[in-house]
């Protein structure tokens, strides 16, 4: 039951969703053959995660995933042991810890590409049992990164964008700093000051995406997938940043 994936040097890290039998988590994955797999995190205090969604890598190269209860909604995970939250974790040195909470459904999330602030997508207007409930948030928060002794805080929480369709699903930044997310209606493009620039609409909506050479983007929902050609002077931030890491980890 595998979710969100990402580059991670030489290898491949994605959420595990588990299963009734298996916890899932944090996996890395080589990309050559055969492709050896191994589990850097499955729980917290001693719990087992709910059903770990998205992650995102840091600069200085800490693990940031959401963990929302969609598993157990859906039948394949025991009844949820922790609130729906956001983590860091820490490969070198182990250590993980809740960075935020007080989310319904917390799913996609993204750094800005100064990695100052921090997107958080919220589903909870659609639990995965199918209730769709429009009071519920479909909503983008922002967050400040603040280091307090040497270590990263979320703060001053805040509602960056609401999505007109559906829920925000995947998140990602772009180099100048604009913020796309999959939405009911396509993806929906949103300026660093929150305004709606505009919108890749697709029939069926967007769950999640990814930017790949200069001006194109894979989109992809339950059905199918796309590929979408913008603009020649679009580029992804998450991708220059990994290549800017594989730059110096070959120098």
């Amino acid at each position: 039951m595998c979710n969100g994936g990402i580059n991670y040097g030489e290898d491949i890290l994605f959420c595990s969703q588990g299963t009734m039998s298996e916890p899932g988590g944090i996996v890395k994955m080589s990309r050559a053959p055969p492709y050896k797999a191994s589990i850097l995190v499955d729980g917290f205090l001693g719990r087992q995660f709910n059903s770990v969604n998205d992650l995102v890598v840091h600069q200085d190269g800490s693990i940031w995933f959401t963990d929302p209860m969609y598993g157990w909604e859906q039948g394949f995970r025991p009844k949820p042991r922790l609130p729906c939250q956001v983590y860091r974790f820490d490969p070198v040195s182990g250590d993980i810890r809740v960075v935020a909470d007080g989310f319904g459904r917390p799913n996609g999330l993204c750094f800005s590409p100064d990695q100052k602030i921090m997107y958080i997508t919220d589903t909870d207007i659609i639990h995965g049992d199918g209730n769709f409930d429009e009071t519920r948030p479909g909503t983008i928060y922002a967050f400040d990164v603040d280091f307090h002794n040497g270590s990263p805080f979320l703060s001053n929480r805040r509602v960056f964008a609401m999505a007109a369709r559906g829920a925000p699903d995947g998140i990602k930044c772009d180099t100048q700093g604009n913020v796309y997310s999959g939405c009911g209606d396509g993806v929906n493009v949103w300026g660093p000051n929150g305004t709606l620039l505009g919108k890749i609409e697709l029939p069926g909506g967007v769950a999640n995406f990814c930017f790949t050479r200069k001006g194109e983007m894979i989109l992809l929902n339950e059905r199918m997938v796309w590929l979408a050609k913008i603009d020649d002077e679009v580029e992804g931030a998450l991708l220059v940043a990994e290549q800017s890491r594989m730059a110096k980890a070959g120098q």
